[in-house]
């Protein structure tokens, strides 16, 4: 069993209920949850372009000996 800590008499233990945050109503950690939320969804959308711009790169470079310009689809 876990004992209750002891304090001295005239400590003041915890926040009070009903005290005003001195960050004030929305609070420093609800701006950086908000922040870094914000900033992974840009870094997201930025792998997901470059993703994006991969693939059709690879399948231009996997087509392209497919496009005419010899003689090897010219067989009569």
């Amino acid at each position: 069993m876990a004992r209750k800590p002891s304090y001295p008499e005239d400590a003041s233990v915890g926040d009070p209920v009903g005290a005003p945050n001195p960050e004030g109503a929305a609070g420093g950690a609800t701006d950086d949850k908000a922040g870094s939320k914000r900033t992974r969804h840009i870094v997201t959308g930025a792998a997901i372009g470059i993703g994006s711009a991969a693939l059709v790169a690879a399948l231009l470079y996997a087509n392209r000996s497919r496009k005419g310009g010899g003689d090897e689809g010219n067989r009569t």
